[in-house]
């Protein structure tokens, strides 16, 4: 299934804004997930002036079949990574910043400090800007995780990426047990924070499996979620299995608000960190079950 349905579309206008991220980025010497991933809307974010940032280096210790993030053995640990970050976000006056990470597996605490660090330095740089972390599940070690939680971001993310039966193939050095511990370790965290998880569509699951992955993550408490489509990095990951029309993302929505979950992102270009902020925006503003459609 190689040739992509017309509801795809990539933007590769770049302006002033795209320039700025870019060069900034550079110039500190930091990475985002929008460039190692290969996320398609980079350019469309980095206009607006916004990017997800990647802490603890560009290479992962895991190898899951759905990531373009380079695989390998990480050499060393960046202590200064969170003033840099922070510097960072302070130049880009973000309202709401988005930090993730490979994982570093090789570390102890997984690198869960140098997340709070890096929290606890844009709280002190930028301090009216909200803060959303999209951690791993480090090899679940739950200290680690309360490490995070405790430098209180706004929002905890952790992606469980895709159904149970596919969980073997597509993250085989995670698991879907152990992704759902840390959710709801989150979830049931004082003083409460949001807590949000997404899926990928297109490895190879049906749309039941995904009702039963999103009905477990509600039971674990998460209360945002984001679906969006699976494309293949390179030749040598996964071939997309199905492209859902926006429709059928539309219907997948429909299913997860009366499931309750307060705020939803789903369409054909979704990502875990797209327009983060308009998604917990809608989710304060919702009093009751609401959904946030994302245009594809």
């Amino acid at each position: 299934m190689s040739r992509l349905p017309n509801w795809i579309r990539l933007s590769l206008n770049t302006d002033a804004h795209f320039k700025h991220v870019h060069e900034l980025v550079k110039g500190l010497s930091l990475h985002t997930v929008c460039e190692s991933a290969k996320c398609p809307n980079r350019h469309e974010c980095w206009n607006r002036g916004t990017a997800t940032l990647m802490l603890l280096g560009d290479v992962c210790t895991r190898s899951c079949g759905f990531c373009a993030i380079k695989a390998g053995r990480p050499e060393g640990l960046d202590l200064l990574e969170p003033k840099r970050v922070a510097a960072a976000a302070k130049s880009m006056e973000l309202r709401h910043v988005v930090l993730t990470s490979v994982n570093r597996d090789d570390l102890p605490d997984g690198g869960a400090k140098i997340f709070a660090e890096t929290i606890q330095e844009i709280r002190a740089m930028l301090p009216q800007a909200s803060i959303e972390v999209l951690t791993p599940d480090f090899d679940g070690n739950m200290e680690a995780l309360d490490m995070v939680l405790d430098a209180r971001p706004d929002v905890f993310n952790h992606n469980l990426e895709t159904v149970q039966r596919l969980q073997p193939i597509i993250r085989p050095q995670a698991s879907y047990g152990r992704s759902l511990s840390v959710l709801k370790r989150a979830a049931a965290w004082k003083p409460a924070l949001a807590v949000k998880s997404g899926l990928m569509l297109g490895l190879g699951e049906t749309d039941e499996e995904v009702v039963s992955a999103m009905a477990d993550l509600h039971k674990a408490g998460v209360r945002l979620l984001t679906l969006g489509q699976y494309l293949q990095p390179t030749r040598n990951h996964p071939p997309v299995d199905r492209y859902p029309t926006p429709e059928q993302f539309e219907k997948l929505a429909d299913t997860a608000k009366a499931m309750g979950f307060a705020g939803v992102a789903s369409g054909p270009m979704v990502r875990s960190s797209y327009k983060a902020d308009e998604l917990l925006d809608a989710a304060k503003a919702a009093r009751a079950p609401a959904t946030f459609a994302a245009a594809s």
